[in-house]
């Protein structure tokens, strides 16, 4: 089941539709859903989690908690509304497009895929470009 929750930030209504768009995802993918939670919070919330965490002192826009097991796909998705409206504007995207991107670039992280290397990187850029143009 994917569900959305809101941290420190308001209820954006319009992504309600987007849990058929990231279920057709996980299938594509040969996997199946488990419990994927899509937290949405602000800069100070994620900010915590990424030194707590993950050791990392700066701002991003999102952090993946990967529990899956087998072929079912789980885990938490942390989202800072703050970055992806901040970057929608950097690269003059609206910000419903953004978020997206953002939403299935954590989901991808879940199914396996990286971007630590330049070569992972534009294979995650693929496949959210893919995803995106199928929602």
């Amino acid at each position: 089941m994917i569900a959305f929750e809101y941290l420190e930030t308001e209820e954006i209504t319009e992504i309600n539709q987007n849990k058929k768009w990231l279920n057709q995802v996980i299938s594509n993918e040969a996997k199946e859903e488990g419990d994927i939670t899509y937290i949405f919070c602000d800069d100070d919330y994620l900010l915590e989690k990424n030194i707590r965490f993950l050791n990392h002192n700066t701002l991003t826009d999102v952090i993946t908690f990967d529990y899956c097991e087998g072929n079912s796909v789980s885990g938490d998705i942390f989202i800072s509304i703050e970055r992806v409206k901040e970057n929608s504007e950097v690269f003059k995207v609206d910000f419903l497009t953004e978020l997206n991107r953002v939403m299935v670039h954590g989901l991808l992280h879940l199914l396996g895929y990286k971007d630590k290397t330049e070569r992972e990187s534009n294979l995650m850029r693929k496949k959210e470009n893919y995803y995106l143009s199928k929602y």
